[in-house]
């Protein structure tokens, strides 16, 4: 079972660091209008946060650690959901050009708002195998 966490925990800082990757290719292909690239800059911003804060998330040396970092992570894929929204809502963007990385955010987002309930039920088990029960 230990060694399941891991591989879930890493398949996540995986899945993390591609949405990352797909954050900053986006941004690269923004109009240089000035309300692309400031919606943008706040877009990369909080959707790079979110691997980053994982990651950290992971080291984390204890229960209440682990809590705080992943909601860091919980509140950067949430703004990062409303940037996506305001792209499109704003016609900077093709709703169906952002749908596949919204709901891949989206996705992420039920997922750690379920690791941290997990962790106030688990201590120091910031478990996410039953994570991936629920986004499969």
């Amino acid at each position: 079972m230990e060694l399941d966490v891991f591989k879930y925990r890493d398949e996540l800082k995986l899945r993390t660091k591609q949405f990352v990757l797909r954050v900053v290719k986006l941004y690269q292909s923004l109009s240089k209008t000035t309300e692309a690239q400031i919606i943008g800059k706040q877009l990369f911003r909080s959707g790079t946060s979110v691997g980053a804060n994982y990651r950290a998330a992971c080291r984390a040396r204890s229960n209440a650690e682990y809590y705080s970092k992943i909601s860091i992570v919980i509140e950067e894929a949430d703004e990062t959901m409303f940037w996506l929204e305001v792209l499109w809502e704003s016609n900077i963007v093709k709703q169906k050009l952002l749908q596949s990385l919204y709901n891949e955010n989206e996705e992420m987002l039920k997922i750690m708002v379920i690791s941290r309930k997990n962790s106030e039920k688990n201590k120091f088990n910031h478990s996410v195998t039953q994570l991936f029960s629920y986004s499969s």
